[in-house]
């Protein structure tokens, strides 16, 4: 959402999804990231990712938790563009960018899981 802000999307936006692939296919021009209402967000989500990855070579972050699903920062899975509510394989536009920099990219999710292994681990 930061990212989505930063480039002065509202809060709350409009409910968006990509349209025609996943966050690499919108890095690479060929989908769109788009509102229920049609309107064309992609330029915007693009710009949000390079602030997100500025940020993030800028403090040397190596890691980044993000929200799954979302348009954005879906690490593992994203809505399928329908507006159905139905989900596919894929990264949003921030996760793909960082990614593709070399930043390793977590759901919340897994970072639940993950700190209580740590925590198993350090009991025993």
């Amino acid at each position: 959402m930061f990212s989505e802000v930063a480039v002065g999307l509202p809060v709350p936006r409009v409910p968006a999804e990509i349209s025609g692939g996943r966050g690499a296919e919108v890095l690479a021009g060929s989908a769109k990231v788009l509102g229920i209402n049609k309107e064309d967000l992609t330029e915007q989500f693009i710009r949000g990712a390079k602030r997100a990855l500025q940020l993030c070579l800028q403090h040397n972050i190596k890691y980044a938790v993000l929200t799954e699903n979302s348009p954005s920062c879906g690490s593992d899975y994203i809505y399928d563009g329908s507006f159905s509510g139905a989900k596919i394989v894929g990264s949003g536009v921030v996760s793909a960018l960082l990614r593709r920099e070399g930043i390793q990219v977590f759901n919340q999710n897994i970072v639940g899981r993950l700190r209580k292994l740590l925590e198993v681990s350090r009991d025993n």
